[in-house]
């Protein structure tokens, strides 16, 4: 590419109306924009062009959707290199944005789009292509210059007048070299730098939000105390008030998320049995309510980051409290002991999963209830971050908490595992490594 063409941007969105709003916010720049109406028009037009410098994406189409486009995208030669920024139309499929980066996306945005965040990003991704561009051009002329240099040396034995040239040409080269290392130095630096500010944006941007819910609550809370209202109003302001609630737990729970990628990791002897006490002291109320009973047998100490372990214990109590069977007593039950590797008996992992050493030994912490279970195909599902198998109106919660407990397990080098059966109860196993 040259430096004035322009830069071509691929665009696939299942709605006409959709890509003609994204071609006239960029119907001002030095961008070629072509579209495409679905994941297969997509594949389509890269099997025959390939130098796009970025593909905006939509996450929701029929047939084929923008993931599973990715993953096949990310299969063609030659085009592993190409940004992809997901766009999605509503926070619910946001959050996926975790399986987007699995699936090869780079970044994410939600729709209505902004017109001035989306130019922002894009010019940042079509810059960074142009300079790959231009790099990639600047090794092929070093390629070039490199060959001259050796048939300048080959003819050295027979022209020695040639000798001051060569030299000047070498010098030339180790310049170019020392600036190109100089630079790609500076760029991750500066990489470095906005991957930081971003963080702490994501997280005083997470804290400012709770205010104004803060407030939504206490007015709605305080107009039916002081005004006659009727009684369809007193509902819908207990409504809003819900809503509030569950907006205000949700970025609680993602703050924990955060905290529980970034904390440091100091790793201690720790008793579970005293965990699990104070664990049965906090949820005293709601043990009682469902009449539950925890019965903590044969626990080892662990090696274990303290209070990450106590919020991975105190999420699953929870979540067994909470889908625990009406009208029958919940019994929970936590047992642990030290094994081999070679002596547990676990399916093989799948592509990209944490193998179990057969050489280690590992502390094995099993969590069982009597709770409404669930169907065997959701093993995997219920660790993912916003994944519920049931709607809020039936059991409250963010879909964030076993995302939390499979996280602090991955900081701790270990596996989990679920299994269920429906209407009879579910279980979690536990491997850390006991050194």
């Amino acid at each position: 590419m040259k430096a004035n063409d322009p830069a071509k941007i691929l665009m696939v969105d299942d709605r006409p109306e959709n890509l003609y709003a994204l071609n006239l916010i960029l119907s001002n720049e030095n961008y070629s924009c072509i579209k495409a109406s679905s994941g297969n028009d997509a594949l389509k037009v890269l099997l025959h062009e390939q130098d796009f410098a970025l593909i905006l994406m939509d996450v929701q189409m029929p047939m084929m959707d923008g993931f599973e486009t990715v993953e096949l995208i990310r299969q063609l030669k030659n085009l592993g290199h190409v940004p992809i920024i997901f766009l999605t139309a509503s926070m619910d499929n946001s959050v996926n944005v975790f399986k987007g980066y699995e699936a090869g996306a780079v970044d994410y945005m939600i729709k209505p789009i902004s017109p001035e965040i989306l130019k922002a990003k894009v010019a940042v991704f079509v810059d960074l292509y142009r300079k790959t561009q231009e790099l990639q051009t600047q090794k092929t002329q070093m390629k070039m210059l490199n060959n001259h240099v050796l048939d300048a040396n080959r003819e050295l034995a027979f022209q020695n007048e040639e000798k001051e040239k060569i030299a000047s040409e070498l010098v030339i080269v180790n310049k170019e070299l020392i600036f190109q290392n100089e630079e790609k130095e500076k760029r991750a630096v500066e990489l470095s730098i906005a991957n930081k500010e971003l963080l702490a944006f994501t997280y005083i941007s997470s804290h400012d939000l709770q205010e104004p819910l803060r407030k939504i609550q206490t007015f709605a809370g305080i107009i039916p105390e002081n005004e006659n209202l009727s009684e369809n109003v007193k509902y819908n302001l207990k409504r809003i008030q819900s809503a509030a609630g569950r907006m205000q737990q949700l970025i609680e729970d993602l703050l924990a998320f955060s905290r529980i990628s970034t904390s440091d990791r100091k790793f201690e002897k720790t008793e579970f049995n005293t965990i699990i006490a104070d664990i049965e002291l906090e949820l005293k109320d709601t043990i009682l309510e469902k009449k539950a009973s925890i019965k903590a047998t044969e626990l080892c100490a662990g090696n274990v980051i303290a209070f990450q372990f106590r919020q991975l214990l105190y999420n699953l109590v929870s979540n067994a409290l909470k889908f625990s069977r009406p009208n029958i007593p919940l019994v929970i039950q936590i047992t642990s002991k030290i094994e081999k590797g070679s002596d547990l008996k676990m399916a093989p992992p799948e592509e990209g999963e944490t193998k179990v050493s057969p050489e280690k030994n590992y502390c094995h912490i099993t969590v069982k209830d009597n709770g409404i279970g669930f169907e065997p195909h959701f093993n995997k599902r219920i660790f993912e971050v916003f994944q519920k198998l049931h709607s809020k109106d039936v059991y409250a919660g963010t879909g964030i908490g076993l995302a939390i407990v499979k996280k602090i397990v991955e900081n701790h080098n270990g596996i989990i595992t679920a299994s269920g059966d429906l209407k009879k109860g579910a279980t979690f196993d536990i491997y850390i490594p006991h050194n």
